[in-house]
Parts: C-alpha cells; structure tokens; sequence
C-alpha cells in the first residue's frame, strides 16, 4: 500500500506539473537552443486559415522576431487542427491562465521551463504518470492533492525519492490468478 501511495503522489506532482504546462504551451513556445538564429517566416507562406487567424498580426507581420512569427505559425497550424471541443477546451485553459495572478503565473513558467529541460525520455516518463493520475477516480486523486499539500517539504522530497527509485526499480509484477 504504501509503494502504491508514494507512486501515485509522484503521478500527483508530475500531473501538475503537466498541467502548469498545458496553458503555457498555448501562449508561448519556449525557444529552444540553436546554433543559428531562428529564420523568420514569410507571411505569404502562411495557408489562407493561417493568415485569417493571425489577420491582427498581418500589418505588423515582418517586424515581428522570427522566434514570435515561428510561434504563432505553429500556435496557428495548432488550432486549425483542433476539434471544436478542442477549442473550447484551450480557450477555458487561457482564460484560466489570464485569470490567475502574476507570481502563479511566474511559478507556472518555471515548472514549465524546467520540464522543457528535462531530457525527452524524463519527459515522456512526466506524460506517462501524468495520464496514470488521471485514470485515477476523481476522490482518489484528491486525495492524493491533498497529502501532498499537507506534506512538510522533507516528506515531499521523500516521497519523490522513493517515486524516482521504483521508476529506476520497478518491483516485480505479481502473476495473475
């Protein structure tokens, strides 16, 4: 049982984590590093959908950097192949985002950031566990918020030392009866 708790809070924090990301990856693409400079993007190159959905940057378009016109190329490739529920869903997430104060913006940003750090594979494992928790029935992973909120920070980095462990030591898995 309490393997499981403490794999279960790990999915908690690294849900959050993921979830802080969600609305920041819709306003903004963190730059990458480059060994050149970003080459900027052509508005004549953007489809006909792309230009009506960034018509307000149109006029102003070639004075843009070109990490901002890559962003909202890609922000506008994005949307248009969204669902409408899709749709709805990010813009909820943004109006969320614009409605949160300064400093949890702030503290979103660098959860953001330093998951755009972690190697690919330490991201993929950050998904993983992210979607694992939200499998989890709605009362357990409120539990689950709530004992990690209640978790001094000496029990939390514990609990995510032992969340670290099991990922590099899965126990054995138990035959099926």
């Amino acid at each position: 049982m309490n393997n499981i708790w403490h794999s279960r809070v790990l999915a908690v924090l690294l849900c959050i984590a993921a979830a802080a990301a969600a609305p920041l990856a819709a306003q903004q693409a963190p730059a990458a590093p480059a060994a050149s400079p970003p080459a900027p993007v052509a508005w004549s190159s953007l489809s006909p959908e792309q230009q009506r959905l960034l018509s307000r940057f149109g006029g102003q378009w070639n004075t843009l950097p070109p990490e901002r016109q890559q962003a909202l190329a890609h922000g506008s490739e994005r949307w248009i192949g969204m669902s409408p529920a899709e749709r709805d869903q990010a813009r909820q997430r943004f109006q969320h985002w614009r409605s949160l104060p300064p400093e949890q913006r702030h503290a979103l940003r660098s959860r953001w950031q330093r998951f755009q750090s972690l190697p690919p594979a330490e991201q993929a494992t950050v998904r993983q566990n992210f979607h694992r928790f939200q499998q989890l029935p709605p009362a357990r992973r409120e539990l689950l918020r709530q004992q990690w909120r209640n978790a001094t920070p000496a029990q939390r980095q514990q609990m995510v030392q032992h969340a670290r462990e099991r990922t590099r030591n899965p126990p054995p898995s138990r035959p099926h009866r």
